[in-house]
């Protein structure tokens, strides 16, 4: 369960801790995505070297493959990857969004088609559950619907009941499980309610009527302005209580990032820092550089001179360029480490600032160094 340790007497920002099965996170946190069982390229190793304490997996993926008979065989999801600290699991909620020319909606679950084989697929509440029970997840989420933006105000109304209905069967269900056993799975509750404020007052007054053990912000990051983002992500956390963990969920920039934790926002999880470093993008306390670029090839220094990862203590950004002209595996992977190692590091600065009651002016340091493009 969540612990609220300390708040910043400049923000909204907090530390706090989250208790799990497997052990305890101290948030602010970042959640590396591996949404098959690994953070692609990355080994359960070396995030424990770069100090991460959570991962996040994707129930929907897991279940299509390897499947779920496979995982409980193997003892469940953390025996299988050979992971032993925290999991949390999304539901497949976002993969209604992302693959919404797949599925078929109704009051009693989603219909998918494989976007593998083609094969069909029901997935309720109730079955979103007891796949993340399966898995073995130490926090799982709720089956919802994320709506694209923009989106009309009378989709988003009737989306939005769906969603609560949803979380209404999915607690319902998982309070049989514990009732009959001893359960320490965590269940968090999705607000959602697209760009309109008042529907998204009305989620959270909703969803604390079921009670969850932790609340998330889903629905942004979706296609939406910067600005919209932040005040969506603001208005939403303000109402949420205090003695439960805040997720924003798909938010990674790390820009958006600091303006969240100020905003009150506990965890985060982003595809960004492996994504974009497979692609030659490395994030730096001076902004992020792209390092494919024709510019890096004579250039000697390591991605950030400040950075004690790996890549930046064994290899020079003229080296890692070599290796991505030459399409050499070692080159994404050294990026997306040093990306994460990034992440991790801004996230354990953010806590040290709150705890000393300066993080507004971390923010703003951080901002207008990182926002000084490299000349």
């Amino acid at each position: 369960m969540f612990k609220l340790i300390h708040k910043d007497k400049t923000t909204k920002a907090r530390l706090g801790k989250l208790t799990t099965a497997h052990g305890e996170i101290n948030t602010p946190v970042f959640m590396p995505v591996g949404t098959q069982g690994t953070v692609k390229s990355i080994s359960t190793q070396e995030l424990k070297d770069i100090g991460a304490e959570i991962i996040l997996g994707n129930a929907y993926h897991l279940y299509l493959r390897p499947g779920l008979e496979i995982i409980e065989k193997a003892g469940g999801l953390h025996k299988f990857m050979g992971w032993d600290r925290p999991i949390l699991t999304d539901s497949g909620g976002y993969q209604i969004f992302s693959l919404a020319t797949l599925r078929k909606l109704s009051d009693d679950g989603a219909e998918f088609s494989s976007h593998i084989d083609g094969s069909r697929h029901f997935i309720t509440p109730e079955k979103a559950i007891d796949i993340q029970r399966t898995l073995g997840s130490d926090i799982m989420m709720i089956l919802d619907e994320c709506v694209h933006y923009p989106a009309a105000r009378d989709y988003v109304e009737q989306s939005l009941a769906l969603t609560t209905r949803w979380a209404l069967r999915a607690k319902k269900h998982l309070d049989k499980i514990r009732a009959a056993r001893d359960d320490r799975q965590l269940l968090f509750g999705i607000v959602q309610g697209s760009t309109y404020l008042d529907l998204r007052k009305k989620a959270v007054e909703d969803l604390l009527k079921i009670g969850f053990d932790g609340y998330a912000i889903g629905g942004v990051s979706v296609g939406e302005p910067e600005n919209l983002i932040h005040e969506i992500a603001a208005y939403t956390a303000a109402l949420l209580p205090e003695d439960k963990a805040r997720y924003t969920m798909g938010i990674g920039m790390p820009t958006d990032i600091v303006e969240a934790i100020g905003n009150g926002i506990d965890m985060f999880d982003c595809v960004v820092p492996t994504r974009n470093g497979r692609n030659g993008q490395a994030f730096t306390w001076d902004g992020d550089i792209q390092l494919r670029n024709a510019d890096r090839k004579e250039d000697f220094r390591p991605i950030d001179e400040t950075c004690e990862c790996f890549a930046c203590r064994n290899h020079t950004r003229g080296y890692i360029r070599h290796l991505f002209n030459t399409e050499e595996l070692l080159g994404l992977r050294l990026v997306s480490l040093h990306n994460l190692h990034f992440y991790v590091k801004l996230i354990r600065l953010s806590r040290e600032a709150i705890r000393q009651d300066r993080f507004d002016a971390f923010k703003k340091e951080f901002l207008k160094k990182y926002n000084t493009k490299e000349k």
